[in-house]
């Protein structure tokens, strides 16, 4: 139940994330590439930092940590930061709604 309550009040949040991870995993999957390209990419025709970080989380959950590293080093700072943000601000919904 409390974790129904964490995603109802983080609902863009959990929408935003829900859809990466469901774009991410239908790509990994089944081919159908329905992620949102590189909005850098497109307009200015050269890769960003954030180029290539769908692919090496894919890589990630095919068990190939050399791929990932060569496709974009970045995605081993940003898996540990984003799981260390949403661990902490569940744990602090936790102790607001025990309150």
């Amino acid at each position: 139940m409390l974790i129904i309550k964490y995603i109802a009040n983080n609902k863009y949040l959990a929408i935003v994330g829900f859809y990466l991870l469901f774009s991410t995993l239908l790509k990994a999957l089944t081919e159908i590439d329905i992620c949102i390209p590189c909005l850098w990419k497109t307009i200015f025709n050269f890769e960003c930092l954030g180029c290539g970080l769908t692919t090496a989380f894919i890589s990630i959950l095919k068990l190939n940590f050399k791929n990932a590293y060569e496709t974009n080093w970045l995605i081993f700072v940003i898996i540990p930061v984003g799981i260390y943000y949403i661990t902490q601000d569940f744990v602090t919904f936790t102790r607001k709604y025990k309150n």
